[in-house]
């Protein structure tokens, strides 16, 4: 038997109790076979020959691990028939005890194991040899009877030898790890029994012939040790294989739900056989470090690791393998760290992204005290270390992603996503007699300090509000920036006046003066107040109404505003457009604007987007959000799609007559997603207006597409049987992901312009939209960028890979008289052909 030491080293000692009445079993034994046989010792040349065989016979061996114990199997048996039926009873023992003694002290056992194992061979071959010499009926026979004799004797043998192994595991673990190696032992010792038993009498009847049969075994033994080695390597690099894809499985199933790390360290614990694995990533920015743990027989992950901090910091430092052991060496310094330490051996792998190393990932302690790490254990370990440090930077790119979209770059406070996110469950969970308040804190003449002073001052002083506001806010408020001046509060209260009392306390507590340099700048705030339930039921109307208090205390600088009705001027102005629209619609007031859609590498015109315009003969224009809202609440939201994509299908049909096909994007509302008439009502424009499908692109907003239900699945589908392109608009601005888009039949992704006009000034929208275009077309998604203003985001743009974009840079939408002038005196003359898209030219 060969296992690690546990931990305690008193339950160890308790083998003591087994390996004594073994050894007393064993001196007994031969005492009376020493009396039986005459005679008892002899042929000592044959005994010498048997007993090398016996040792080299341990050196082909399974290993079986049960419960940090690891146990050996050996083929020794097949020698030690054959000394049954050739020496005397005690020379059998002798040789199997000697040769049992030579491979023990080779391991390198503790003594307490070294001894059990010796007590243990000596036990059961003193009771085989005495099964043997008292059943045998004629010496030298090698007829059916001896079989059976030898069968009982080699029978005798590894049942002992089981036993005491059972045995020792129940005193030194419990009895359920006894009954286990029962369980697993048994039924390979007793087919072990019958093939070494077979061999064995092979070659006893071969040498009963003629002892010329000796050469032919010894060339058979050769030719089995090196098919041994060849099989056990090919079991080894299976076994490899079958545990880096299941690795690789549960690294992908866990990564959605947060258990990566626990699914990684304990994949890679039983991977590499080894105590325990470790994962450590150093503290950086925002990421606190990690230090995990997955221990062989403890439950969960620690936070702890039984292995010094110098070997993690020097592959940290030197960038690359550390591996100590004695079989492979290793670093003399670093030796010497661990010999204090109950660590044996141990891999130390860096975990790179790119050039940069992000952390180490460890095993230590091989199961087994005769086992340990090797070369080939390394290589392995480095593959499944590139696996890991992937799957980490990936898992980490997700969280920085869901933390950006809900957090603002420049004050790091949550952003409106994360405050509505928060006040809807709020509103959901509030208690009776509580209100849930809102207050909105707007910066005053933040505009004349970046005029004045530069964006830098203004940003110090959004900084320096935030952090104030931050500050002095009840422990129970969640603080966040919503715009570009503006901050919202949302905590639960007892009634409205504690809410204005609140605002009041607050405004005062944060319009201290701060000092720029030479200058000092006094910052006020005006606040508007709304509550639930008194001004709302959910957090869309009171992020709606909060803005309007605050845009009436606006008016009147330093002033607290309580939302009331009457500021709803423009809830009535919707409410008057309701009965103009349909008259809109009759006397074609609307019309249908387009933005180009072009390359951004060469600048080639790919496509419009068609926006409708509404102009109101007495109120003027109106906003797309206002009239929009209206159809859907006056049931004319289909009428203005499809007068909309009529536009949009006429203009491309007119401009494929002229030998430019352009693609053409229309915009949808949520509510059409849910009509199970549109799919066949857009086939029917398509072959009414002859315009391929192909040249239609259908935009869904990122809310609308992914609403937490599978509505929207059914006629999305549809769509694209059609052959119609669709396309998340404004991506970015829900709580949605890249990984959501994967099971939905969508082609595009617009990255929203929030993000892509904040590029050039905050890092951290340069890096959701760099990881949105990186992720997307791995994905298989083609990105558009919207709101693309300046030539530096442009140039941003081009760097990470985005090849579409529209924005006031190109074209403000324009109406297709002028677009039509427009696009005349943009494009080159000699790249307009049937079988080329058009490019525009660089203006200055």
């Amino acid at each position: 038997m060969t296992s690690r030491p546990r931990s305690t080293h008193r339950r160890t000692e308790y083998a003591w109790l087994i390996t004594g009445p073994l050894a007393l079993c064993a001196v007994l034994v031969c005492l009376l076979l020493g009396l039986m046989a005459d005679p008892a010792l002899g042929r000592l040349p044959v005994t010498l020959l048997l007993t090398v065989a016996m040792a080299a016979a341990a050196v082909p061996t399974i290993n079986v691990v049960i419960r940090r114990q690891a146990f050996l199997v050996f083929p020794t048996e097949i020698p030690l028939v054959v000394a049954l039926f050739a020496l005397p009873p005690l020379s059998v023992v002798l040789a199997y005890t000697v040769a049992s003694l030579v491979i023990q002290l080779r391991r390198k056992l503790l003594p307490v194991k070294l001894w059990f194992n010796v007590a243990g061979a000596a036990a059961a071959t003193s009771l085989a040899t005495l099964v043997y010499t008292v059943l045998r009926e004629k010496p030298g026979d090698v007829g059916p009877g001896t079989w059976g004799v030898l069968l009982a004797a080699i029978s005798v043998h590894a049942v002992v030898q089981l036993a005491a192994m059972a045995g020792v595991f129940t005193v030194v673990q419990s009895w359920q790890a006894g009954r286990e190696l029962i369980r697993a032992g048994g039924p390979p010792m007793l087919l072990g029994v019958v093939i070494n038993l077979s061999i064995g009498l092979l070659i006893i009847i071969s040498l009963d012939s003629t002892q010329w049969a000796i050469l032919i075994f010894a060339g058979l033994a050769v030719a089995f040790a090196l098919v041994y080695h060849s099989y056990a390597q090919f079991l080894r690099q299976h076994r490899t294989l079958s545990e880096m894809y299941e690795l690789t499985k549960a690294i992908t199933e866990s990564g959605s739900d947060g258990n990566l790390i626990d699914a990684l360290l304990v994949r890679i614990r039983s991977l590499m056989q080894a105590e325990s694995a470790t994962l450590w990533v150093p503290a950086q920015g925002r990421h606190p470090e990690v230090l995990l743990t997955a221990q062989e027989g403890k439950p969960g992950l620690l936070d702890s690791t039984p292995t010094p901090a110098e070997l993690r910091e020097a592959a940290l430092v030197r960038q690359e393998t550390v591996a100590v052991s004695h079989r492979l060496g290793g670093d003399s310094a670093l030796r010497e760290v661990l010999e204090p330490t109950k660590v044996k051996d141990v891999i130390v792998v860096p975990l790179r992204s790119g050039k940069a190393v992000i952390g180490t990932l460890e095993v230590a302690n091989r199961l087994g005290d005769t086992n340990s790490f090797g070369t080939p254990d390394v290589t392995v370990f480095e593959t499944v270390a590139a696996h890991a440090a992937v799957a980490l930077e990936n898992s980490r790119l997700v969280d920085r992603l869901r933390h950006d979209a809900y957090h603002d770059g420049l004050t790091k406070l949550p952003n409106r996503r994360r405050i509505l996110g928060a006040l809807a469950e709020a509103v959901r969970i509030r208690a009776p007699g509580e209100v849930v308040a809102l207050l909105l804190f707007d910066v005053d003449r933040l505009r004349q300090v970046n005029e004045s002073l530069g964006h830098a001052a203004g940003d110090k002083v959004l900084v320096e509000v935030a952090d104030r506001l931050r500050g002095c806010a009840p422990s129970a408020a969640l603080v966040g920036r919503v715009g570009g001046d503006e901050f919202l509060v949302t905590l639960r209260l007892e009634s409205v006046e504690a809410a204005v009392e609140l605002a009041g306390q607050l405004r005062e507590q944060i319009r201290d003066e701060m000092a720029f340099d030479a200058l000092t700048l006094d910052v006020d705030t005006a606040v508007g107040v709304v509550v639930h339930p008194d001004h709302g039921s959910d957090a869309a109307t009171l992020l709606q109404r909060v803005d309007a208090a605050a845009a009436v205390a606006k008016s009147v600088p330093g002033s607290v505003q309580l939302y009331s009705p009457t500021l709803e001027s423009r809830s009535l102005r919707r409410l008057g457009l309701a009965g103009d629209l349909r008259t809109a619609f009759d006397d074609g007031e609307l019309e249908v604007y387009y933005q180009p859609k072009v390359t951004l590498r060469d600048r080639r015109l790919v496509g419009v987007e068609c926006l409708a315009r509404w102009e109101h003969p007495t109120q003027g224009a109106v906003t797309p959000e206002d009239f929009v809202a209206v159809a859907e609440h006056t049931g004319q939201l289909d009428r203005l799609t499809e007068f909309v994509l009529r536009e949009g299908l006429r203009r491309s049909r007119d401009w494929a007559l002229g030998g430019h096909a352009l693609a053409v994007a229309v915009n949808l509302s949520a509510r059409t997603l849910i009509d199970p008439h549109f799919p066949d009502r857009v086939r029917e424009l398509l072959n009414e207006y002859d315009v391929p499908a192909q040249l239609l692109t259908l935009e869904i907003t990122e809310a609308g597409v992914l609403d937490g239900t599978d509505r929207p699945i059914p006629t999305l589908r549809r769509l694209r049987d059609l052959g119609v392109r669709l396309s998340v608009d404004d991506f970015g601005t829900g709580n949605s992901s890249l990984a959501h888009l994967r099971r939905l039949p969508v082609n595009e992704v617009k990255v929203d312009r929030s993000f892509v006009q904040g590029m050039a000034t905050d890092p951290g929208d340069l890096a959701i939209v760099n990881a949105v275009v990186t992720l997307s077309q791995q994905f298989g998604l083609a990105v558009v960028a919207e709101g693309v203003e300046s030539e530096l985001t442009l140039e941003l743009l081009q760097d990470i890979g985005c090849e579409i974009g529209q924005g006031f840079l190109f074209s403000r939408p324009l109406p297709y008289e002028r677009l039509e002038a427009w696009f005349g005196a943009q494009v080159d003359p000699e790249t307009i052909s049937n079988s080329e898209l058009p490019r525009l030219r660089v203006v200055p």
